[in-house]
């Protein structure tokens, strides 16, 4: 599906505590909504968490991309403290109709000195069949659909991610203090 990428950002934010304080894991799978809201404000609505039927941890997340109302269901294909790699096949509710994604959210964290790490958030967008139905239905090439969702994708992650390192910053101290 790598010919089908629609939109592919990573930034990355100072986080200041060491590396071993953090814990991705444990602040994404008990990140609360308000917390998630404060993460990218307006565009963040709701999050959760659950399992999938066999047991995998699980990430939903609806938020507002672009003018799109994304509903992400990111299974977590691997799910450490210093890095987590979520997959969603995610329903995406645009202007031209409904439709799917399918998207990867790799968070991680890495060294850079005994007192700070650095976050890292990479998101990577591909078409799905859905998708690629959709746009040909109204006229629009895969390039013009892509231009589209990098800047808006791109944009939001810019927002977020500074944000995100800083509740993750949070979560650690929080966790340090008992």
């Amino acid at each position: 599906m790598s010919d089908r990428k629609i939109a592919e950002s990573r930034f990355s934010c100072v986080v200041n505590v060491p590396v071993q304080c953090i814990d991705i894991s444990d602040w994404l799978f008990h990140l609360p909504t308000a917390e998630y809201q404060r993460c990218c404000p307006p565009d963040h609505i709701a999050v959760g968490s659950t399992t999938t039927d066999d047991g995998q941890p699980m990430s939903i997340n609806v938020e507002m991309i672009g003018g799109n109302l994304m509903v992400q269901r990111y299974v977590g294909e691997v799910t450490d403290a210093d890095h987590c790699r979520m997959v969603s096949v995610s329903d995406v509710f645009s202007p031209l109709g409904r439709t799917t994604l399918h998207v990867v959210w790799d968070l991680s964290v890495r060294p850079l000195d005994d007192r700070r790490c650095e976050y890292i958030n990479h998101v990577v967008a591909t078409a799905t069949e859905e998708f690629l139905t959709l746009i040909t239905e109204h006229g629009i090439s895969l390039e013009q659909a892509a231009a589209a969702d990098q800047e808006a994708s791109s944009a939001h992650n810019k927002k977020e991610t500074p944000l995100y390192a800083h509740s993750i910053e949070r979560h650690a101290l929080a966790a340090q203090r008992g």
